[in-house]
């Protein structure tokens, strides 16, 4: 099925120097909303739309193993996004082991999101 997280290159890099990724969303952390903020990837261009269309930093697509997320005892919960709409909302922080695959992201010149997926 697919657990995406839209993320900044920069958070995503200094979660890795880390050890944890910590950010819900655009300008949120995790122990401020309490959970990460995640979709499913047919979902994601609408958020990232939504959310970081106007934002200049460089963005990544970070695909993670749900299996390996749920076998570290951290709940993924389909959640409304506020419309009805279900999303997965991850509630503790990402560890880059669970990450299989950080995928280049962007905004084409008539501001649709896409992703840099290989192959």
């Amino acid at each position: 099925m697919g657990l995406w997280h839209l993320a900044h290159r920069a958070d995503w890099d200094a979660a890795c120097a880390a050890g944890t990724y910590r950010v819900s969303t655009r300008g949120r952390t995790l122990d401020e909303v309490g959970f990460v903020h995640a979709s499913r990837p047919a979902q994601l261009a609408h958020v990232a739309e939504a959310v970081y269309a106007d934002d200049p930093e460089d963005l990544v697509v970070l695909v993670l193993d749900e299996a390996l997320v749920g076998a570290a005892g951290v709940p993924v919960i389909e959640e409304d996004g506020g419309t009805g709409e279900l999303f997965p909302h991850v509630y503790g922080p990402i560890d880059p082991s669970w990450v299989t695959e950080v995928l280049p992201a962007r905004f084409d010149e008539h501001g649709r999101f896409r992703v840099d997926v290989p192959g």
